[in-house]
Order: structure tokens, then sequence, then C-alpha cells
């Protein structure tokens, strides 16, 4: 069965690492949340949401639109993933919040790909709970040079846990 990979992107950033995404995993589908509908998460199991934080911690544009049309959409027995990215340096404070959005908008589905927070030089992140992000951050404007390395292990982490 194949992954959704439910992403939105503004300047290519998210599409490109989504993209990446998805040849390390495979059998994955890349979903433009600017041109989905409410029924495209129905057609997976298996979904990654994936976004960029904009401003102060919100969500790319396009999925602040799509988030309201899931807002009545079960993920029960989905096993979901998140992926968020961000600029440590220059937004510290609200770095990959797109995180604890995301995982709002997933209500009921079972969240897998938790990762470290080691390596990475922020001061505040609301997708940090119990000491660890609660999906994938990237941080392309800074640390381009770790992101195929933290794909590659979230990848195994994420097969691991049945993608």
């Amino acid at each position: 069965m194949s992954t959704g990979i439910f992403f939105g992107s503004d300047n290519g950033t998210t599409t490109d690492v989504c993209e990446r995404l998805a040849k390390k995993l495979g059998d994955a589908e890349l979903v433009d949340v600017a041109s989905a509908d409410k029924d495209s998460i129905s057609k997976f199991e298996k979904i990654i949401l994936a976004s960029s934080t904009w401003g102060d911690g919100e969500l790319q544009g396009d999925w602040e639109s799509y988030a309201e049309t899931l807002s009545d959409v079960s993920f029960d027995g989905k096993l979901v993933a998140l992926l968020a990215l961000g600029d440590a340096d220059s937004y510290g404070s609200t770095f990959c919040d797109a995180l604890y959005h995301l995982k709002n908008v997933a209500k009921g589905a079972k969240l897998v790909g938790a990762t470290s927070t080691d390596g990475y030089e922020f001061d505040e992140s609301k997708g940090v709970e119990n000491g660890k992000f609660v999906g994938l951050a990237i941080d392309e404007a800074n640390q381009d040079d770790k992101t195929d390395e933290r794909l590659d292990a979230w990848v195994s982490s994420l097969k691991g846990s049945g993608f």
C-alpha cells in the first residue's frame, strides 16, 4: 500500500525535500495540498504531512486552507508521520512549529517518527514534546548538509514503524 506525502510549498524547498523523501521511501505519492481535496486523505493508510513554518510559527499558506478543509476528517486507523521545515537562526523561537499544527490536523492518527532534538540549535519549538520533535525537523537554511542524513535515518525509523 502506498504512502501519501501531503505538502505545501511557497518557494520550492519543501517540494524538493518531499521529492527526496519520496525517492527514499520508494512507494510514495506526492500530493500538493494546494490542489488536494478532503477525500485525498482517504486514499492512503500511511500519510506524511509536510509543511514549512512561516511567520510566527504558522503553517505554509496552502496548508492553512487545507487544514480547515480537513477539520472534520478522522485519521483513525491511519499511520501518520510529520515533517516540518524551519530556519533555526532567523526563527529560533518558533523553529518548526508547523509540527505542532500538523499534529493537530491529524486527529486520531497513530503518530510515528518522533526524532531527537540533538544537533539542532534553536530556542523554542511547539513541535517538541517530551524532549523530542513530534516528527522530523529540517533546516535547509542553515543545515542543508545534514538533510539527506536526517531523511535516511527517519525513513529507516518509519519503515521500522510500519511505513
